[in-house]
C-alpha cells in the first residue's frame, strides 16, 4: 500500500466512509447496470406499456422482491422471479402482458450491451495487475452465451460467479463469500465495483472494500451511520484511475 492510501483515506473519510481493510487484489464487479446498459430495453417497456419509465419500475420490483425472497428463507430463479413481476406490473398498469412480450424482454435481457466505457475501464484495471471476476444475481445461460459473453466482456474476466450457488440474492452476506472462499482470499482483498449502493453496503458489511459507479439512476446514500462507498466515480475509467493511484502508483 503506497503513500497515496493515505491521501485518500483522508478524502473518503471526510466523505462518511472508513477504509476498513487490506489492500485489494480482487476486483469483484456487478453486471447489470454497472457494466451492461438496462437502459437498453427501454423501447421495449416503451412498446408494451406505452411509457419506457416502466423499465425502472420493473426493476425496482425486481430488486426488491429477490431481496424479499432471500429474506424470507425462499427462492426462485431470477428469469422466473422477473417473468412474474412483469405480469405483476402489468396488472398495476391495466396491460395485458403476454407470453411473447415475456420472451422478448427475456431475450432482450441475455443481450444486453455494455455501456461505452466499460471496456477502457476494465483494460486498465486489468493493466494494472489487478484480478477481475463478476458477482451477478443472474443466472448462468446453459443454452448459449452468457450477457457478458454478448456484450464481448467475458474475456476480461477469470471468474463469473452467480448467486445461484448459494441459492441467495445479493446483499446477503454468504453471496460476498462465496467469492472470497472459491479464490481463496480473505474478504478484505475483495473490492466491489457496483452500480448500487445496496450492494456495495452488502459487499461492505461481508468485509469488502468497495467503489461506486454513479450510473443513471442511481447516487450515493447519504445516511453516514451505513458503510459509504470507498471510491465514488461515474463511470469505470474514472474508478480505475482512482484504484490505480491508490495502490498502483
Amino acid at each position: 500500500m503506497n503513500r497515496n492510501l493515505a491521501t485518500a483515506t483522508t478524502q473518503q473519510r471526510s466523505n462518511g466512509a472508513e477504509w476498513i481493510g487490506g489492500e485489494p487484489s480482487v476486483l469483484v464487479f456487478d453486471v447489470n447496470e454497472t457494466l451492461i446498459d438496462f437502459e437498453s430495453m427501454d423501447p421495449l417497456f416503451e412498446k408494451i406499456f406505452g411509457d419506457r419509465r416502466v423499465m425502472r419500475e420493473w426493476l425496482g420490483h425486481l430488486i426488491m422482491y429477490s431481496m424479499t425472497v432471500t429474506l424470507s428463507g425462499l427462492y426462485e430463479g431470477y428469469f422466473t422471479l422477473g417473468q412474474g413481476l412483469l405480469k405483476m406490473v402489468g396488472d398495476i398498469h391495466g396491460v395485458r402482458v403476454s407470453d411473447a412480450d415475456i420472451e422478448e424482454i427475456r431475450q432482450a435481457m441475455l443481450t444486453m450491451p455494455a455501456h461505452p466505457d466499460v471496456q477502457e475501464g476494465l483494460s486498465r484495471m486489468k493493466d494494472a495487475g489487478f484480478r477481475l471476476v463478476t458477482l451477478t444475481n443472474s443466472p448462468s445461460n446453459p443454452d448459449g452465451q452468457s450477457p457478458l459473453e454478448h456484450a464481448g466482456l467475458a474475456h476480461f474476466f477469470e471468474r463469473q460467479f452467480t448467486i445461484e450457488t448459494v441459492r441467495a440474492y445479493k446483499p446477503a452476506q454468504q453471496v460476498y463469500h462465496l467469492v472470497a472462499q472459491e479464490l481463496d482470499v480473505p474478504p478484505s482483498s475483495c473490492f466491489m465495483v457496483a452500480a448500487h449502493v445496496w450492494d456495495t453496503i452488502g459487499a461492505q458489511s461481508a468485509g469488502y472494500t468497495a467503489g461506486l459507479v454513479t450510473r443513471p439512476g442511481n447516487a450515493p446514500l447519504p445516511v453516514h451511520s451505513l458503510p459509504q462507498p470507498n471510491l465514488i466515480a461515474p463511470d469505470l475509467p474514472a474508478l480505475a484511475g482512482q484504484l490505480i493511484q491508490v495502490w498502483r502508483s
